[in-house]
């Protein structure tokens, strides 16, 4: 477990994302964390399940399609960002790996 939070939740606006890194399984992983509309926040490992390959074009910069899916800058698949399942690309119906986050005291912390 990290000693700190991922992020400050005020630095994740609302139907926004943000990068962060943090240890999964014993090892650090690259995360994307998403805050919905309503508040929430879901975190997943930034890895595509189509070719491994990390979801952002540049470092914790992440393409949202027009109907606010998360799109794989490698290949074009398309994530829907409640479970993270794969509605559109190569690797349909496939999902990201979600990781557990909590709010609390005003930042996103590994659940």
């Amino acid at each position: 477990m990290p000693d700190g939070p991922l992020l400050a939740l005020d630095d994740l606006a609302a139907g926004g994302f943000a990068a962060a890194e943090a240890p999964v399984d014993g090892s650090v992983e690259a995360l994307i964390l998403h805050r919905d509309p309503d508040g929430g926040v879901r975190a997943w490992l930034n890895v595509c399940p189509h070719a491994g390959r990390r979801l952002d074009w540049a470092p914790g910069k992440f393409i949202l399609s027009k109907d606010g899916l998360l799109v794989c800058a490698v290949h074009g698949a398309s994530f829907e960002t409640v479970g993270g399942v794969c509605t559109a690309g190569p690797c349909r119906g496939e999902s990201l790996r979600a990781v557990a986050v909590v709010v609390r005291d005003g930042a996103v912390w590994l659940a």
